[in-house]
């Protein structure tokens, strides 16, 4: 099953809207096939390894790191595939939580009379996909929400300089979730401070959509995010007055416009960016900056997974990296769960799910 989630990984950033996976099949403790899911629309995993190994398909395991689909996609189902090579015993990490398979296809493959074993490095094959499972779970984009901060906690110094809290290899890293993202979301105040272009670099990949969330719609007189909209991949997600003013504008042209709600303290709701986002057809969202726009995601109980890359500096008085959630109590604090600490060059990556108390 290692071995199986290594190949699923080589298709990292290439397969969506599809899961990566990885299959290894193994007869007599040799393995006689192997293979992962390169791109949406061509064989599946199981369906490359199991060409490789042919005739010694039958009566052996095959490993994969999901459960095998049961419906007719681009492709036709695994399970039939599965059944026609003679596979014996299959074993996965966990279900698929696709509607059109959730347990159909361990069910298919039981009724044939092949042995389905689950359970398998569980936690490692949903971290691989932890997008896919967010998403197909929530029936709603998943969210990571990014910060790139010193050890107490400031993205920016007081007088707003941010470049650069981390180093080179944190940035790839995080380059690296921007190709695997549908959206980037940022704020006015990144915009205007910071003059972003949200696209994909040191790493190979395609670059994801660009989510502007704004109430004042007041663009800098150079901004990259409409100058260099060539893909016409930078969304406004704003009000509808707004909307109207933006649309005269000699170069609104390439946007697309979203009209999402405004809450009681006058900020953007992300709940109905959000919403619009899974209309839109993203399955996920990063959300980059700044803080107002990370504390209202936070308060909205929208941040699936937290990414905090840690700089080995003190600023002291900055700009904090969440503003006030309105918590009075650390037994009320919102909880991390499943943390796990990376280092990346000088830095630290902490990932961690946070738990939190539903309304």
């Amino acid at each position: 099953m290692q071995r199986a989630l290594a190949l699923a990984e080589r298709a990292r950033g290439n397969t969506k809207p599809n899961p990566m996976v990885g299959a290894v099949v193994v007869r007599n403790g040799n393995v006689v096939g192997e293979g992962y899911h390169h791109r949406a629309g061509t064989d599946h995993a199981e369906v490359l390894a199991l060409k490789q190994a042919g005739k010694k398909a039958a009566g052996a395991t095959i490993y994969v790191t999901l459960e095998p689909c049961c419906h007719v996609g681009n492709t036709p189902p695994c399970t039939n595939a599965l059944i026609a090579a003679g596979i014996k015993r299959v074993v996965i990490p966990n279900s698929d939580p696709d509607p059109r398979v959730k347990g159909r296809g361990i069910r298919v493959l039981r009724k044939a009379g092949i042995q389905v074993d689950s359970g398998v490095l569980r936690r490692e094959a949903e971290r691989l996909n932890d997008i896919y499972f967010g998403f197909k779970r929530n029936n709603r984009p998943y969210v990571i929400l990014k910060s790139a901060q010193s050890l107490d906690g400031r993205i920016a110094t007081a007088g707003g300089d941010s470049k650069w809290i981390t180093g080179p290899e944190a940035r790839k890293i995080g380059h690296e979730y921007r190709r695997d993202v549908d959206g980037i979301v940022v704020g006015m105040g990144t915009v205007r401070a910071d003059n972003p272009s949200l696209t994909v670099r040191h790493v190979r990949g395609a670059n994801p959509y660009r989510i502007i969330a704004t109430t004042s719609g007041r663009f800098p007189r150079r901004c990259n995010l409409l100058q260099q909209n060539q893909d016409f991949r930078t969304i406004v997600a704003t009000t509808g007055p707004v909307i109207e003013k933006l649309s005269r504008r000699k170069n609104a042209g390439g946007l697309i416009f979203w009209e999402v709600g405004v809450e009681r303290d006058g900020l953007l709701s992300v709940a109905d960016i959000v919403a619009r986002a899974g209309e839109f057809g993203l399955q996920s969202l990063l959300v980059e900056g700044g803080a107002a726009l990370a504390t209202s995601f936070w308060k909205a109980q929208l941040v699936d997974k937290y990414l905090a890359f840690i700089a080995p500096r003190i600023i002291g008085d900055g700009r904090a990296a969440v503003g006030e959630l309105e918590i009075r109590k650390v037994a009320g604090a919102i909880k991390l769960a499943r943390p796990e600490i990376e280092p990346c060059g000088a830095d630290f990556l902490y990932t961690a799910y946070p738990e939190f108390e539903r309304q």
